[in-house]
């Protein structure tokens, strides 16, 4: 984690985007367009949980005036939190990056989990006064949230309503992860093995989604029981795998109508739909919109 800064590096200030969700709760977006490094920076007191999310290209954070970084990459997450000391936010974002952060104070985020605080690791008595980084992988569901409010048009007067649905939702994909549970009550995550087949089940799923094979024979390629597969997937993914692949899919498409590459039908094909028909029906289910209409949107 040691690196020095190098010499001559462009590096342009800026700052994020930012929207108040409530009395220590806030989301902070930025889009670096450009074709050099920005540098957006917050101050940040010790009072507050950072969460950071790389929906696009890569980063750097900065700490002790560049004698820490820490890399955060596409599709990664990252949590800081040390109640010992301020963390104030020093980014690094690459060129054609996009990242999404929430801040939370700590007495607003223990009360979002009162009832069962327990099952959040830092959040115990023992922990509370320890200082905890953790990185992640950012799930389909959560790439989908993370880019509504990116990507956010609507009117500017509903923002922070919309933005505080976003956030609340974000935050609840985050913590329904395995990696946040308690492996003595989830025996299934101690096995590695299994994990690890899980894992690759996730992998040809994703490869194949166009014509993804059926549960039982998922299970069979990856050498667990039907059983173990579903109860895996669901504590890993925390999702069915179909539920899983749908949200996969649907984000696909999603980007592949952005790019403007490709027609709806080429994108419904791409992604597994022999009609458009079908397509457009999954489409408007995920997103309460068409991909027409949501191609215009872009617009």
């Amino acid at each position: 984690m040691n690196k020095e800064i190098k010499p001559g590096k462009s590096i342009a200030k800026s700052s994020f985007e930012e929207t108040k969700i409530e009395d220590g709760f806030m989301v902070l977006g930025f889009k670096n367009e450009a074709s050099e490094v920005q540098n957006p920076a917050k101050e940040v007191d010790s009072d507050y949980i950072q969460f950071h999310f790389c929906v696009k290209g890569s980063g750097q954070f900065v700490f002790n005036e560049g004698r820490y970084r820490l890399n955060i990459l596409e599709e990664n997450s990252l949590l800081l939190y040390n109640p010992q000391r301020d963390l104030p936010i020093d980014l690094e974002i690459n060129p054609h990056s996009w990242m999404v952060s929430i801040l939370i104070s700590i007495k607003k985020f223990h009360g979002l989990f009162s009832q069962e605080a327990d099952c959040i690791t830092f959040l115990s008595e023992d922990n509370r006064h320890k200082k905890y980084y953790k990185d992640g992988v950012i799930s389909p569901s959560m790439a989908i949230v993370l880019n509504q409010i990116i990507n956010y048009n609507l009117n500017a007067s509903i923002k922070p309503l919309y933005f505080k649905g976003k956030a609340y939702e974000l935050l609840s994909l985050y913590f329904n992860r395995s990696e946040d549970a308690d492996v003595e009550q989830c025996p299934f995550l101690v096995d590695e093995t299994n994990v690890i087949k899980i894992r690759k089940a996730k992998d040809i799923i994703v490869s194949r989604m166009a014509e993804p094979p059926t549960l039982q024979e998922l299970a069979d390629e990856i050498g667990l029981s039907l059983k173990k597969l579903k109860e895996g997937f669901k504590q890993i993914y925390g999702d069915s795998v179909f539920s899983f692949l749908f949200d996969y899919k649907m984000e696909v498409a999603r980007k592949l109508l952005e790019s403007g590459e490709n027609n709806v039908n080429e994108v419904g094909h791409k992604v597994g739909y022999s009609t458009s028909s079908h397509f457009i029906s999954a489409f408007k289910k995920k997103y309460g919109t068409t991909p027409k209409k949501y191609i215009m949107s872009l617009n």
